[in-house]
């Protein structure tokens, strides 16, 4: 028998989770949308339903309703008959100076990529600890590797995701509960489209093939691209401040 893949996705009304969603549906997964926009999800769940005959539901989530998120881990499960997977994609790309009155905007960055990624994979961890098998997929970025001008909350959000999967993978080492931190560099989203240059971009759906690739593979950590992303991921905590300030 071919291994169950039923997962729920965060963020699934848009950029990278929208095109993901559409990538795993056509590789046989049976898929959970969460998002705030409902009437986004209905109409993906419809197309996904029709082109590929999956089992689609369909969960109205905002990530930073913690309680809810408990929940749609559960609904998700009772909706496939079982859950796999969780994708914590959901996140803003809130951009800004430092010190320009704008921390109202960091706060709602961290409250969403995350604490809300952690509200959705600790419930999912419960749930796998449960069943005794599972797999914790989390969305974070190379961003996350060093902070970088003028997104100080985002790249605080996403070394905090890193680190968190990074505790994650170290508790259940071991066991039947696999852990995937995804790290991509400029896909081009809605959430990046007005942050400035964006070296090494890559198209959306390019994007969801390579992240779909390694959720299938289970592999532990994976830049995305992979080059030159691995490489400059590696790099950047590693760089001068004197040297990154002026490059940046």
């Amino acid at each position: 028998m071919a291994e169950a893949r039923r997962y729920l996705l965060t963020g699934a009304s848009s950029g990278i989770g929208e095109a993901l969603a559409r990538q795993l549906a056509s590789q046989g997964y049976d898929l959970a949308l969460a998002a705030r926009r409902e009437d986004n999800l209905q109409l993906l769940a419809g197309e996904l339903r029709q082109a590929h005959g999956r089992s689609i539901a369909v969960l109205q989530l905002d990530v930073t309703d913690y309680a809810a998120c408990q929940l749609a881990v559960e609904h998700a499960r009772e909706a496939l008959g079982g859950l796999d997977g969780v994708i914590a994609n959901a996140g803003v790309g809130f951009a800004g100076k430092a010190g320009s009155g704008r921390f109202q905007r960091y706060r709602q960055t961290l409250e969403t990529n995350l604490i809300g990624a952690i509200a959705c994979l600790d419930a999912a961890t419960e749930l796998f600890r449960r069943q005794g098998h599972g797999h914790l997929v989390a969305i974070a970025s190379v961003a996350g590797k060093r902070g970088l001008p003028a997104s100080a909350g985002y790249s605080a959000s996403k070394a905090g995701l890193i680190s968190h999967m990074q505790s994650l993978d170290l508790e259940l080492y071991g066991s039947d509960i696999a852990t995937t931190t995804i790290l991509p560099g400029y896909i081009d989203t809605p959430i990046n489209q007005d942050s400035g240059p964006r070296p090494f971009l890559i198209d959306v759906d390019q994007g969801a093939r390579l992240i779909a690739r390694h959720i299938g593979k289970r592999s532990r950590s994976a830049y995305v691209p992979g080059w030159p992303w691995a490489v400059i991921g590696r790099l950047l905590p590693c760089l001068p401040t004197w040297l990154l300030a002026r490059a940046l």
